[in-house]
This record gives structure tokens, sequence and C-alpha cells, in this order.
């Protein structure tokens, strides 16, 4: 059986799909504006455990990730259509409210209109299907076909903590009964937060009461949900180039020293565990106001070594073989 990306890309060759590869559809709009379009599953046991959510964070997070794909466009989201399948146990008690709650307390800080959807009864696990429409400026949407050799490669946040959250929960720690810093972690996996207004800064060449990081639109970019190791090698796929990254530069979520000391196994849980829906992407460096640019974490350089991506220390280089979450 193919992995989940092989298996995506062979019904987008087969049926000749050149809409599918990004974060988003685009369609055309109007004169003005572009329509982005995505969908995203959550499936009990799956992508998540019962007794791990809280439902108010349940249903923040159905609509967390498809907001961030919409933020890896470039784009602004507008309307959403959600679908769930509840068991029945689950539809006599308070968890669907409190679902619901959850996803509108993040839809109107976001101005997301809830347009439709669909509900019904499943035998015993929790089926969420999101779907997010946005826009975003016409012929302005980020790609992950753009990035150029020579291009440098930043992450808008610290990484790993999604993964390090994770991990907590699977030993048995809740959130309720969490410490600060394991509350820290988990949040980032069970509540993470759209990168929402920086990728406008990265798109639009100017602001008002925002400082001007970048005076063009990013190249490329992505977000980090299946994992860096996994995501850096989409974009390098689709823009056909190779990547180098600096060991020491990877930003570590500060609180991953509770969960392990040890450097290495901290790089690995940042490099492979995903969900941390930050934003990857690629910049032309003439692009870049230096004295501004702290806000991002400069991570690596695109290179031409296509398919190849180098994981690179003060001692030696490797060749990072991509591990981050896949379905299949």
């Amino acid at each position: 059986m193919p992995k989940e990306f092989e298996f995506i890309n062979k019904i987008r060759q087969q049926y000749s799909l050149d809409k599918i590869g990004d974060d988003c559809a685009v369609l055309p709009k109007n004169k003005t504006h572009d329509m982005l379009i995505t969908s995203d599953l959550i499936v009990e046991d799956i992508d998540f455990r019962r007794s791990w959510m809280i439902p108010e964070f349940l249903g923040h997070k159905a609509l967390a990730v498809s907001i961030s794909d919409i933020a890896a466009m470039g784009g602004k989201p507008l309307y959403s259509m959600l679908s769930i399948g509840i068991p029945e146990d689950v539809w006599t008690t308070d968890f669907v409210d409190e679902f619901y709650e959850g996803y509108f307390k993040l839809a109107r800080p976001f101005g997301v209109e809830l347009i439709g959807g669909d509900v019904s009864k499943t035998p015993d696990k929790i089926v969420i299907d999101s779907t997010v429409i946005g826009e975003v400026e016409r012929n302005k949407a980020v790609m992950r076909t753009g990035a150029k050799v020579g291009d440098l490669i930043f992450v808008t946040g610290e990484l790993g903590g999604a993964s390090a959250g994770l991990k907590l929960l699977e030993e048995g720690i809740s959130f309720e009964t969490a410490k600060t810093w394991q509350k820290q972690l988990i949040s980032k996996q069970v509540k993470p937060s759209p990168f929402l207004i920086i990728s406008e800064k990265l798109n639009f060449s100017k602001f008002v009461n925002y400082s001007l990081l970048i005076n063009r639109s990013a190249t490329s970019m992505i977000d980090i949900s299946d994992g860096l190791s996994s995501d850096i090698e989409h974009i390098c796929k689709a823009s056909k180039v190779g990547a180098k990254l600096f060991k020491e530069k990877i930003p570590l979520h500060k609180r991953l020293r509770g969960v392990t000391n040890n450097f290495e196994e901290q790089l690995d849980i940042a490099l492979n565990g995903g969900e941390d829906f930050e934003l990857l992407f690629t910049v032309n460096p003439k692009n870049i106001f230096d004295k501004n640019f702290d806000s991002f974490f400069y991570i690596g350089e695109v290179t031409a070594n296509v398919g190849n991506i180098e994981l690179i220390s003060d001692t030696k280089t490797t060749i990072l073989q991509p591990k981050g979450y896949q379905h299949f």
C-alpha cells in the first residue's frame, strides 16, 4: 500500500488534478481576489482521544487547523462549513454544545461565519469535517512551488511543543491536572493558535501599525502540521529544489527541557513531531529588513541540490530523512 502523500500524488497525476498540492485550493473569485478553500478531517482515536480533549478545545482545534491552511496561503478566512458525526452516548451529553462553543470562540475574533454543514450519527467514534473558505488578493496566494535557489528559510515560532504535549497526554497527564509548564505544551496540542497575522505580513507590501518585516511576498509557504522535516520536503518537491537547515538555529520550544534534557531528543521532536501550526516560508534575501526580522527564526537556505535536505551542524552534515506524521 502507498503512503499517504504517495497516494495523494498518485490520484493527482492519474486524474490530472492540477488544483491539488497546496494547503488550499485557489479558485478565481473576482477581478481583485481569488478564493481559497480547504478541508480537514479529524477522527477520534486517530487525531485525538476523547479522554484527552475538553469538548471546547476540540471545537477550537477543528476550526484552527483549517484557518492555519488559509494562513499558509497568505489569505483571510471568511466562511466555514462544519460536519460532525457523533455517537449516541455523546449526543445525549453536553459535549456537542461545548464543542460548538469552542468553535465559535475562535471563529468570532477571526471573523469566520459558519454557513452550513451536517450532523450525523456514528457507531462509536467522533468524526469531524471542517471546511473553511477564504480569500486572497488576485494572484497573490503563496504557493509551495515558488522557492528559489538562494532563498532564506524561516519559521514563525518555536517548534516541538505540540508533539511534547502529545507525549504528556499519552503518559496520562491531563490538561486539568498538569503543572503550568506542562499546560503550555499540552495547549499547543489541544488548542493550537493559527498564525494568521504573520501570514498577512508575508503576503502584502504595506501595513498600518505593523513593523514591516518583508517588503514583498514570501516565495513559498506551508504550515507545519506534519513536522518540519516533512513540510520542508513538500516545499522542496513542489519547487524542485533542495534545502540546508542549520541544526543549532532550529527554534526549540522552551518547555521541551521538561520532557527531555537531551538536545538530540529535543531536536527530533522539533523536526518530526508536527502539529505546531507555525508557518514555514522562504524569502528572497533582498526583500528582508535585517534589523526588524527578529520576529522570525532563520533556519536555513534553499539549494540547487534537488530533493536533498541537509542538516548542518558545526562538525558535520547529514541528509535529513522526513519522518513527520502520516496517516498511513
